[in-house]
């Protein structure tokens, strides 16, 4: 798998991101194709590719992660109605970038969790 993403260039600023929050551990970021009227994109500093690769030595980067999603639900007014967090993994999981990120949703009802479909 690749170390570098485009994540990885937005974290560096070598990419023009609207840049809402970053420290030593995450960087946190608009949505360029936003889903909701709040969509931020929030993503550890080091190249995680997925879910199924952190290990102990992330929980640091995992927890601010969370940390910063509720600061900024906060600032970006949606902490009172509620907002929903995604994080997806691999292929099925629908994950399009790989290096591992939070999607923070809010602004106006997010829906069903998930769209029930039949087995096969």
């Amino acid at each position: 798998m690749a170390t570098e993403t485009i994540f990885s260039k937005i974290i560096r600023k070598e990419i023009p991101s609207d840049i809402l929050y970053q420290d030593e551990l995450v960087t946190a970021f608009t949505d360029i194709n936003p889903a909701l009227p709040t969509h931020i994109l929030i993503v550890p500093n080091e190249h995680i590719p997925t879910s199924s690769d952190v290990t102990a030595a992330h929980e640091a980067a995992m927890g601010r992660m969370h940390t910063v999603a509720r600061k900024l639900a906060e600032q970006a007014g949606i902490a009172k109605d509620g907002y929903r967090l995604i994080i997806n993994c691999g292929e099925h999981g629908r994950q399009e970038v790989m290096h591992i990120h939070m999607h923070l949703l809010g602004g106006a009802d997010v829906g069903p969790m998930l769209v029930r479909q039949k087995a096969v």
